[in-house]
């Protein structure tokens, strides 16, 4: 090899170099802004219609030179907002996105169309959008000619969603139960008395996960038995979940369930794929279901309860109302098989968390079959611990 080949070698394996640590810095830079993106999305409301998303842009040095998050149904989404915070023209800058921005036209505009306008080079994003309505925002902004990087982080991203997730995937709300009971499975003794079963810190735990959703849910029975507030207390949240009551019973209107702390819907239905169809209409993505033992039966018997939240206390009672009524198990081989998530002590209480075991019931998704219905009296036993 002569003198100008191993120059001109050498010169190649320079600039081969620095074209690796120019794309590692620009990964680096890319990086570090979704880490400020799924910062800026987790201030968004957890409880909404609409996931949380956060966005940042950076310039061609990789400095933050604009940034938003998606505030709750309504408001400007993040790309918008981000866009907005722009002290120069958006051209030529990346957009850093913890969701896929949408394509379609809601009560705002496809953000995949404001970030092509406003002269957007390149969008990196953490989660495709599993939404059919929204999806392709990814592919629109391709064809616009704008370099489209996928999966940044893309696990985290997705964490921040995971009730909406489902939701949009199955076409209803994710499903919650949560029960508290004696180690024999007692949720009251047998004259109906279950205030308290649990301790106090059982009770504020429950709070803060009733926080987390946007519908609480009991039957008419239990509203008649307990007389249930049914709302978030101790903790500062924006707006209070909807209290949903099943049944069709006439509930007096002086019951607290009415009161005005948090809006009231009485759905007059015994069918649990139609209850829950009619709170996805209302955009709600997570329902935590306390209701009594024939509420709790009548959706484990379609399917169409996702987690399980048991607290459970070191009392016996030998009789008294079940946790769980009639789940349409006859025989062992019929059981309903959990896989258990997590399990944690409160105070004396002890606190489980499981998720059905996929192969042992239907389809999360599967809707309820028509011959499947609620006990008319829908959770008539006490349940005095749905404060």
């Amino acid at each position: 090899m002569d003198h100008e080949d191993a120059s001109s070698d050498a010169l190649g394996e320079q600039r081969d170099s620095e074209g690796r640590a120019e794309r590692e810095s620009v990964r680096r830079a890319e990086r570090d802004a979704m880490e400020r993106a799924l910062e800026l999305a987790a201030l968004g409301p957890v409880p909404d219609p609409n996931p949380r998303v956060g966005c940042v842009l950076i310039d061609e040095r990789g400095r933050v030179v604009g940034q938003g998050h998606h505030h709750g149904a309504g408001t400007p989404h993040a790309e918008i907002e981000a866009l907005r915070s722009l002290a120069r023209p958006a051209s030529g800058l990346t957009a850093v996105v913890t969701l896929e921005p949408c394509n379609h036209t809601g009560r705002t505009g496809p953000c995949s169309q404001a970030l092509i306008e406003a002269g957007i080079s390149r969008v990196v994003i953490g989660q495709d959008d599993p939404n059919p309505q929204a999806a392709g925002g990814g592919v629109a902004l391709e064809e616009a000619g704008i370099q489209v990087v996928r999966g940044v982080l893309r696990d985290r991203a997705a964490a921040l969603n995971q009730d909406w997730d489902f939701a949009v995937r199955h076409g209803r709300p994710k499903v919650v139960w949560k029960y508290a009971a004696t180690l024999d499975g007692r949720s009251a003794a047998a004259d109906g008395t279950s205030r308290w079963i649990t301790s106090s810190l059982a009770r504020a735990q429950v709070h803060r996960e009733r926080a987390r959703c946007g519908a609480l849910v009991i039957g008419t029975g239990t509203a008649l038995a307990d007389d249930p507030r049914l709302t978030v207390r101790g903790i500062d949240i924006p707006h209070q979940p909807l209290r949903v009551v099943v049944g069709h019973r006439e509930l007096p209107s002086s019951m607290q369930v009415f009161s005005d702390e948090a809006p009231t819907l009485q759905l007059r239905e015994h069918d649990p794929a139609a209850v829950l169809a009619e709170l996805d209409r209302r955009g709600i993505r997570r329902v935590w279901l306390e209701g009594g033992p024939t509420l709790a039966g009548a959706f484990w018997r379609a399917g169409l309860i996702d987690e399980v939240v048991a607290h459970l206390t070191p009392k016996l009672l030998g009789s008294g109302a079940p946790a769980l009524g009639d789940a349409g198990v006859s025989t062992i081989g019929e059981a309903h098989r959990l896989v258990i998530d997590e399990v944690s002590m409160l105070g004396p209480d002890l606190c489980v968390r499981a998720h059905p075991d996929p192969g042992t019931r239907p389809d999360p998704g599967t809707r309820l079959d028509p011959g499947t219905r609620l006990d008319p009296q829908c959770g008539a036993q006490g349940r005095g611990s749905h404060e």
